[in-house]
């Protein structure tokens, strides 16, 4: 059984600053990918960063430059820091990890995974 448990997230002033984390518990082999996606009211769920375990990330237009994200693949962890946030930055963030898993006789994957939401509130 994996889970992805994330913590951070919060209520900010435009401008400010929040640092999400989120770590995979469970018999994890490897991380393929990680990463945040982000829901707001009444939109579709949208990538923000990704990061593959080698450190190579990816980020979307609107947050470059403002948000980094890291990877830590020995605690098997992401952090997303975020910077200069936005009242358009507002959203439920999701971690999102697709994982090599340890299973009886060998590993599968990558599988994915979700973690539960955290709420990011940015007013101006």
């Amino acid at each position: 059984q994996v889970q992805l448990v994330e913590s951070g997230g919060g209520l900010v002033h435009a401008g400010g600053s929040l640092r999400l984390s989120c770590t995979a518990a469970g018999n994890i082999f490897n991380i393929n990918t990680m990463g945040w996606y982000r829901q707001a009211p009444g939109k579709q769920r949208e990538l923000v960063a990704t990061i593959t375990g080698g450190g190579n990330a990816n980020y979307a237009g609107s947050v470059k430059g403002r948000f980094t994200i890291s990877v830590d693949s020995v605690q098997h962890s992401v952090s997303l820091q975020m910077s200069n946030l936005q009242p358009g930055d507002t959203a439920v963030y999701f971690c999102h990890g697709g994982l090599g898993v340890i299973m009886e006789y060998d590993v599968e994957g990558p599988v994915e995974y979700w973690g539960q939401g955290t709420q990011v509130t940015v007013c101006s």
